[in-house]
């Protein structure tokens, strides 16, 4: 086992597979000096257990090309119990900017507190609910590094899920479909 310099997880040995059959190519994209290129990041802890943190392929590569893996901080962002749901965005941009999804039990809650509405799509635009999500951005952001923080943020008209193509499956953010839907809002969040 082995961490590459871009934190790829590198792995070889007698058990690790030898090519893909009858694909070439991708067998010396994947397989390189013996080792196999596992297209997941990760590091070894203080007791040299291995842990995972993302995909290689979803890694976020900033405007100075330092690695930004985007399950980590979207995890924690989902840990506040204002936050549901998170996306972050930031490839070959100047820091990292991101979108939301209100936990709805949460926002319920909130909404009540205000005499509100708890529909997400007339309560987007609120700026104080935009200042409440900020406030739970911003917990976060004081246990991420500098190049980690988001520094601003949207709220999505609708959680992700199945159903609107926005998650696999698995759970797991789509993050070209996502795009495709906020992508403007997003790019504007660098012009804000």
């Amino acid at each position: 086992l082995r961490i590459a310099e871009d934190g790829e997880i590198l792995v070889r040995g007698e058990l690790v597979m030898h090519g893909y059959w009858r694909n070439e190519a991708e067998s010396e994209r994947v397989l390189r000096d013996g080792w196999l290129y596992s297209g997941d990041v990760g590091f070894l802890d203080e007791q040299g257990r291995l842990k995972i943190t993302d995909r290689k392929k979803d890694l976020i590569v900033n405007d100075k090309g330092d690695n930004i893996a985007p399950q980590k901080v979207e995890g924690m962002l989902t840990l506040q119990p204002e936050i549901a749901q998170a996306m972050i965005w930031g490839d070959r941009r100047p820091y990292v900017v991101g979108l939301v999804v209100p936990d709805q039990e949460w926002l319920a809650g909130w909404a009540a507190e205000k005499g509100l509405s708890p529909e997400l799509a007339k309560l987007r635009d609120d700026p104080d609910l935009h200042r409440a999500l900020i406030a739970a951005v911003d917990r976060v952001n004081a246990e991420l590094s500098v190049i980690e923080r988001v520094r601003r943020i949207t709220i999505a008209d609708e959680p992700f899920s199945i159903d609107n193509e926005q998650m696999t499956p698995s759970m797991k953010n789509r993050r070209h479909a996502i795009r495709a839907v906020y992508g403007d809002r997003l790019e504007g969040l660098y012009r804000a």
